[in-house]
């Protein structure tokens, strides 16, 4: 069975922006079946509804399943594992400037979209007992996420994570458009 890629994007992402067509195109030239959908209304991202959008999107997740997450979008993918039927597990997930907590939010507006994000509780038991293989990426400039989440992802997943230089929130404002530790986590997995 073909292996399959959901690269889930983050708030105010596009799934043709920074790094996601580079690795969009690594993993279909290495055969595999890759999925990079628009997520609904990215700028005011809703737990609820990318959640059912991920249900609606994936047909039989299982071992031959991965995810690579941004942002927004790693909690979409772990509140999505977290429903999951008792009996399936995927075969792992690559978050990238995954968080639980944000910083320098500028706006009213902003807080009150990431608020739910933040203060619904995730089932971690359920998120590692539905993955394989858990790694989380961080870049020691993030604006949005401080590397406290770096030891959350380790202690209440235990996840790997990678501290990856300085990328700033790995999108295109920073200018990111290759992510080859993302590629390389992912193919690890995989083997």
């Amino acid at each position: 069975m073909a292996k399959r890629v959901y690269i889930i994007h983050g708030w105010a992402g596009r799934p043709d922006e920074a790094w996601f067509p580079w690795i969009r195109k690594q993993l279909e030239e290495k055969d595999f079946e890759v999925f990079a959908p628009a997520m609904p209304d990215p700028d005011y991202p809703k737990i609820e509804v990318w959640v059912q959008f991920l249900e609606n999107l994936i047909d039989s997740p299982d071992k031959n399943t991965y995810f690579v997450g941004h942002s927004s979008g790693s909690q979409a993918i772990m509140r999505y594992l977290e429903k999951l039927p008792e009996d399936i597990k995927v075969g792992g997930c690559v978050f990238v400037a995954g968080w639980f907590k944000l910083k320098n939010l500028t706006t009213e507006e902003d807080w009150d979209i990431a608020k739910p994000w933040m203060e619904r509780i995730i089932n971690f038991e359920k998120v590692k007992r539905h993955a394989h293989s858990l790694v989380a990426v961080f870049s020691e400039n993030d604006p949005y996420v401080d590397l406290e989440n770096k030891t959350l992802f380790e202690e209440n997943l235990g996840a790997k994570t990678i501290l990856d230089g300085h990328k700033g929130h790995f999108d295109k404002d920073d200018g990111i458009i290759e992510l080859p530790v993302v590629l390389r986590e992912l193919l690890k997995m995989i083997k």
